[in-house]
């Protein structure tokens, strides 16, 4: 091997030149240096625009209608009162546990049904479940615990479900004519005596 030293260094591989714009017409990219007349996109810096930017014009995001409500994707920014649960159907418990064990939020953890606790979980009534389990969770759908229950397990809630308020105006029960005369027991109109201011 010929021995190393000034008289024969040499690059690895060959080195390209950059391509020198702007030095005249005779250099092949001179005058305009590529970038054709006028313009933004000939002004420096025009090349470091923003993703979504349309050169000030309403860009696509905001022309677009938008779904209606907080929680909508569409509709941002999502207001805080927003909740979201991990799903684990009572199918996969079938599958990871077995028969009588104890299925709390730290064995769902374990078993890789769920990332971590820091959002809750609730178990939904996707699949088939014949083994007695006792689960701890903080939600549960309807069918999830009749599921769990006909097997003969339990399902424990961590929180309560919320009950959703009746609006102030909304009517229970069947409407009624003001105008209407009130009926006695035996449902024939009930008498009612003329008072006038005259009396004594």
């Amino acid at each position: 091997m010929e021995e190393l030293n000034l008289s024969n260094l040499k690059p690895a591989q060959k080195r390209k030149a950059r391509k020198r714009i702007g030095r005249g017409l005779a250099a092949g990219q001179g005058r305009y240096a590529g970038r054709g007349l006028k313009g933004q996109k000939s002004r420096a810096g025009s090349h470091k625009m923003r993703a979504g930017f349309e050169g000030g014009q309403m860009p696509i995001s905001m022309r677009l209608p938008k779904q209606r409500g907080s929680t909508s994707k569409d509709a941002m920014p999502i207001g805080p009162h927003r909740t979201s649960t991990q799903a684990v159907n009572v199918g996969l418990l079938q599958a990871r546990f077995d028969d009588g064990a104890e299925v709390t939020l730290d064995a769902l953890v374990a078993a890789k049904l769920v990332k971590n606790l820091r959002t809750d979980v609730k178990i939904l009534g996707d699949g088939e479940l014949t083994k007695k389990l006792s689960v701890t969770a903080h939600l549960f759908s309807k069918t999830a615990r009749e599921k769990i229950e006909a097997a003969g397990g339990t399902a424990v809630a961590l929180r309560e479900p919320v009950v959703k308020k009746r609006r102030k105006g909304a009517k229970s029960g069947p409407e009624t004519s003001a105008t209407e005369p009130p009926t006695s027991e035996t449902g024939a109109e009930a008498s009612v005596p003329d008072v006038t201011e005259g009396e004594s």
